[in-house]
């Protein structure tokens, strides 16, 4: 068999049948994904919350000062 003739044995493939093997792949490699327990998904939320929070506080002052600045300087 050449190569041409490969090339179209492969593109022959229903459409249908591609999209069902795409999702068989995408279930196999979930099981491969290292799930975090409970303790650790509550862990890391936490974190993230602390630090939108904080970056928060800081972007709120750096807005503040920087609109009281303006208005002195007479904006």
């Amino acid at each position: 068999m050449t190569t041409h003739a490969k090339q179209a044995s492969t593109k022959s493939v229903p459409a249908q049948k591609a999209r069902f093997s795409f999702f068989t792949e995408v279930i196999a490699e979930l099981r491969k994904v290292h799930w975090p327990t409970r303790q650790e998904a509550l862990r890391l939320s936490l974190l993230v919350l602390i630090v939108c929070v904080i970056v928060g506080a800081i972007l709120g002052v750096l807005d503040l000062a920087f609109t009281r600045l303006f208005l002195l300087l007479g904006g």
